[in-house]
């Protein structure tokens, strides 16, 4: 597909062409006539897909140069780096230095920005924090914006940024709105759904490396939060003819320490740590320790400080965190012939699933969804809420004063993820 199929002006096709773009991405394709027809989008893609590209191309066939003081145009992103990146996006594509648009960042002077915005902008990027605070102030003029788009969706929730979002969306009013995001899960859509028009496209682009690497088996479980992980480790450990040797991988030593505590053991070196941060936690100072003790079955390892460590012949290998880089997660998942097989599983939430998603493009390939156990004990905040105003009701009652319990949420509790139940091979059985 050339260019000239997505119909952009002639200044944007040559300036595209110039830069070496000889072809549009698919998200590009698949995006632009919606976003230029008016159509709510949200669009899921992963890093490197042309996300950012897209909407800046869009934006820039969409505006038109006026001396209006108001902007037309307001994106979030959840930091200033990614703010520079935009703004510079948008001077390259337009090779306008002229362009109407600023940056506002979490840091530096509010006074001066205010001043620049009074002056006439037509484009604004900002954190969602920044933005609300300086249309608090009645600064940032929300009356004209014909779209809001939403930048890096799944980091400006894994910040906690989502009021401040509704409540820009909610001033905004009836507006065009685009979310681009890596990952498509219940957070993202308890964010913008009320905001959105009934006719909104859900665009998904899927790219995946064209070689896939040979790693050991990846299967996945998706929880909703970190006790429910605690209770899918107790509820698979529970079966000690499979389970006899596991290790463990957290982000943090006090993680490994409290992980450590809540699982459950018969005797004291069953759960170990690979070098504790306490003098008086069980644990050994390497792999091979662990493997030669067979009264010792789950070894945890914190990845803060710990350098390359030796998984052979270890059967299972439990992510029950996953890291900040994936690169600490893909040393682990290649294949050899002293863990060909081995199995991986990994435990992800709602807000680490997009580092699931730079795993599997590294790798290639998808990780295998598997199933909740249907009696598994799945944690509701929720619950501890209810029972907590159940105490407080019970102990204003002796005052004789009207207490009135919050109405029980409505918020999804879990997350299944989709595709079919993988089966794991359970080659110890047949030792």
């Amino acid at each position: 597909m050339s260019l000239e199929k997505l119909k952009l002006s002639k200044r944007l096709t040559a300036t595209m062409t110039e830069l070496g773009y000889l072809a549009p991405k698919e998200i590009q394709s698949r995006c632009i006539s919606r976003i230029l027809g008016g159509q709510d989008v949200i669009a899921i893609a992963p890093e490197g897909a042309g996300k950012t590209t897209t909407y800046v191309l869009s934006t820039l066939m969409k505006l038109k140069f006026t001396n209006d003081e108001a902007p037309k145009f307001l994106i979030l992103a959840p930091n200033e780096e990614r703010i520079d990146e935009i703004v510079e996006k948008f001077y390259q594509l337009s090779k306008n230095r002229d362009l109407r648009i600023i940056g506002l960042r979490a840091g530096g002077s509010m006074e001066d920005e205010i001043e620049e915005l009074v002056a006439g902008k037509d484009i604004v990027v900002a954190t969602p924090n920044r933005a609300r605070a300086i249309y608090l102030k009645l600064a940032l003029n929300l009356n004209r914006i014909q779209t809001l788009i939403i930048d890096d969706a799944e980091e400006i929730i894994k910040q906690g940024m989502q009021n401040p979002v509704r409540e820009l969306a909610e001033s905004c009013g009836k507006v065009q709105h685009l979310v681009f995001s890596t990952v498509a899960h219940q957070k993202l859509y308890d964010m913008i759904d009320t905001h959105l028009n009934e006719d909104y496209a859900l665009v998904e682009v899927d790219e995946l490396e064209s070689e896939a690497i040979d790693t050991l088996d990846l299967l996945l479980y998706q929880l909703p939060n970190f006790t429910t992980k605690i209770n899918l480790l107790n509820y698979l450990l529970q079966d000690k003819e499979v389970f006899q040797k596991v290790i463990v991988f957290v982000n943090s030593k006090l993680t490994a320490q409290k992980l450590a505590t809540s699982l459950f053991q018969q005797n004291k070196t069953e759960i170990a740590i690979l070098n504790p941060l306490f003098y008086d936690d069980f644990g050994y100072e390497t792999t091979a320790d662990f493997i030669e003790d067979e009264q010792a079955r789950v070894l945890i390892i914190a990845r803060e400080n710990t350098n390359a460590v030796d998984l052979a012949n270890i059967p299972f290998i439990f992510q029950f965190e996953l890291p900040n880089e994936k690169e600490e997660f893909l040393n682990h998942l290649v294949k050899n012939e002293q863990n060909e097989d081995s199995v991986v599983l990994t435990f992800s939430t709602d807000l680490e699933l997009p580092m699931v998603r730079k795993i599997e493009q590294a790798v290639g390939k998808r990780m295998d969804v598997l199933d909740l156990p249907e009696d598994l004990q799945i944690y509701n905040p929720a619950n501890d809420k209810k029972k907590k105003a159940t105490k407080e009701e019970q102990e204003d009652s002796s005052r004789g004063g009207a207490f009135h319990p919050k109405k029980e949420s409505n918020a999804k509790t879990f997350n299944y993820g989709g595709g079919e139940k993988a089966k794991m091979t359970m080659k110890l059985k047949k030792k």
